[in-house]
């Protein structure tokens, strides 16, 4: 517990520290909170000083989720692409803490701290205290980890999916499927889980050796038979339908009591996201970040290279191209994990990745990619294994910290990131 309440508060000091003094001292951006949040939603308090605490904990999409929990989605257009389980848990603990706003916040954090806590619990199954200890740091660190604490279901969702991984790597199935359903109920993603959660059961790594008879043990292992299962089918594997279970029934919810069974995935346009080949959202993106580069060297004067969603072009000529720098590591961590992380990590990873490239955003290909990427953390155990071989872990993570910084200065004062 000491490595994770060390990540976890030390990295929620940087959070709060940077977020608190980007809103004093650069200023909330033109048009930021009036135009996205009219209903003052994620500044509630009367002082200034609470309001400016709490920006780095509420901004852009927090929004969606406080309406959803305030209001319901009957009353908010378009928010049935937002999942229920996070608004729903706001609006019961907002019973007891009186603000939809302090219910969000202390609902992240506490998914938060137990995310970190079951991650290093999962790593060392299989690595080392080491491997174990820098993984959580770097989960804690990440540039874009102020999510992680914010009104936002990237560590709800965290803390489920490692949760759900965990309990199947111990061969709790039951418990594998209500965490794996939780997850799917949390966002979109959470059907990946099946993925993983399948591969372990079938192929292992299992706490306990209960293999398939000799005919089909290692020695027949040769040529095709590497694909045959290693452990026998039995009924606790239907735990695992539990997953698409969930998705099911929220999706039967909507048809009923709306009569848009598929608004999550139609809604879904009101973003301009499209459904395509993720490769085409490799190569778009790839294409924006060069015009991205023109556009640094040239300055914020016209011709524009890059489409002007930001706030200014300069601006989302930047974000061209760090949001392909996090594509690259996605696809290094992919690629390299497929050696030294168990294959039910690497089809989890593959699986997320693939998702976030098949719906991008039609301005910005790879806009939100950092934030799924966060968490992914098959990604940052890998990370964690290459930085310790070469004794980086103290600059990668000081660096990080610093971006961590940056970014949510940058979200604190309602300036796109994502």
């Amino acid at each position: 517990m000491r490595t994770v309440w060390r990540a976890f508060w030390s990295s929620r000091l940087v959070v709060v520290f940077a977020g608190v003094a980007g809103v004093i001292q650069v200023g909330i951006a033109n048009g930021g909170s009036g135009a996205y949040d009219p209903g003052g939603l994620t500044a509630p308090f009367g002082s200034y000083l609470a309001n400016a605490i709490a920006a780095p904990f509420a901004r852009w999409d927090s929004v969606w989720y406080l309406r959803i929990a305030k209001f319901g989605y009957a009353a908010t257009p378009h928010s049935k692409a937002f999942f229920p389980l996070y608004p729903w848990l706001i609006r019961v603990v907002a019973v007891l803490t009186r603000s939809d706003l302090v219910a969000g916040v202390l609902i992240s954090l506490a998914a938060f701290a137990m995310a970190l806590w079951l991650l290093q619990l999962l790593v060392r199954l299989d690595f080392s205290e080491e491997v174990a200890r820098v993984t959580v740091m770097l989960i804690a660190f990440c540039p874009m980890a102020m999510f992680l604490s914010a009104i936002y279901t990237e560590a709800l969702f965290l803390a489920l999916s490692v949760a759900s991984i965990y309990a199947a790597r111990r061969e709790r199935w039951l418990a594998a499927g209500v965490f794996g359903g939780l997850a799917a109920l949390s966002r979109n993603g959470g059907i990946a889980l099946l993925l993983p959660l399948a591969i372990l059961y079938m192929y292992g790594p299992r706490e306990r050796d209960r293999a398939l008879p000799s005919r089909w043990g290692a020695e027949a292992r040769i040529g095709w038979r590497r694909l045959l299962p290693r452990y026998r089918l039995a009924p606790e594997a239907a735990w695992m339908l539990l997953i698409p279970a969930a998705l099911g029934a929220y999706l039967a919810y909507l048809g009923i009591r709306y009569g848009r069974a598929l608004a999550p995935f139609q809604s879904e346009t009101y973003w301009f996201r499209h459904s395509t080949f993720p490769l085409t959202t490799v190569w778009d993106s790839a294409k924006q970040a060069w015009n991205g580069v023109r556009q640094l060297f040239q300055g914020p004067n016209p011709p524009y290279h890059v489409p002007l969603y930001a706030q200014s072009a300069i601006s989302a000529a930047f974000q061209d191209v760090y949001l392909l720098g996090f594509l690259v590591f996605g696809v290094v961590a992919l690629i390299a994990g497929l050696r030294r992380l168990p294959a039910a990590y690497s089809a989890y990873s593959f699986a997320m990745l693939v998702l976030a490239l098949a719906d991008p955003v039609s301005l910005q290909p790879l806009a939100s990619l950092p934030r799924y990427e966060l968490v992914i953390f098959p990604m940052f155990i890998w990370l964690a294994q290459a930085i310790s071989r070469r004794n980086l872990t103290v600059p990668v993570i000081g660096a990080s910290a610093v971006m961590l910084g940056l970014f949510t200065v940058e979200f604190a004062t309602w300036r796109w990131v994502a």
